[in-house]
């Protein structure tokens, strides 16, 4: 028996001119399909309670094929100022204590416990959050960047790819890259205010 090609699962096999041919019309036809409009407006209301915009989540969902479980947030995401007690923008206080079924998760400081970091997020917040992990240190690489954002995911087990980052830094859009989560949106995108990337560590 002949091992399946490269196309196996993801069509078929690119020596068939006709299959190929085929394939690339089935696919164009799909993207191009009329979706029913009561699964619109079922989609329109789980982007409300994502905090998304329609647009945003129908490309999320197009491109993974799969609903967000769960938004992964930096410190900078957060809009968060580490002062001896952390502060946090109302707009971004109101935006999270609105999120429905969907799981929240930090990246607490490098140089901090992520345990004490969750507890005080929450009460800053008002909003529960699932989880929280150390982020990548600065100088992580690919490997190591990768390996620190699967772990903050690992307790939930959830798939990296029905997961969104929410960050402020190019570096942390590598992050999501490196671990392939489904996405990463900008903190002004998704909490309508510029966020503050200058966050030095807290006073001990």
């Amino acid at each position: 028996m002949t091992p399946p090609g490269i196309g196996h699962n993801s069509g078929p096999a690119l020596d068939h001119g006709w299959r190929r041919y085929a394939w690339k019309r089935a696919r164009r036809e799909l993207a191009g399909a009329r979706v029913p409009i009561e699964i619109v407006r079922i989609r329109v209301r789980r982007a409300a309670a994502l905090g998304l915009a329609y647009p945003a989540y129908a490309s999320i969902l197009m491109g993974t094929g799969r609903d967000i479980v769960g938004f992964l947030f930096t410190v900078d995401g957060l809009q968060l100022r580490l002062r001896r007690q952390l502060e946090m923008p109302s707009e971004v206080q109101d935006r999270l204590r609105a999120v429905r079924k969907c799981s929240l998760l930090a990246l607490s400081p490098p140089e901090e416990d992520a345990e004490p970091f969750l507890r005080e997020l929450e009460c800053v917040a008002g909003a529960p959050f699932a989880g929280a992990a150390p982020a990548p240190a600065p100088e992580a690489g690919w490997g190591a960047a990768r390996s620190a954002i699967r772990a903050a995911l690992a307790p939930l087990a959830l798939p990296g790819g029905a997961v969104v980052m929410i960050g402020a830094r190019e570096e942390e859009a590598r992050w999501a890259e490196a671990a392939r989560l489904a996405r990463f949106i900008p903190s002004r995108d998704y909490f309508g205010v510029a966020a503050h990337v200058d966050s030095p560590p807290r006073p001990a």
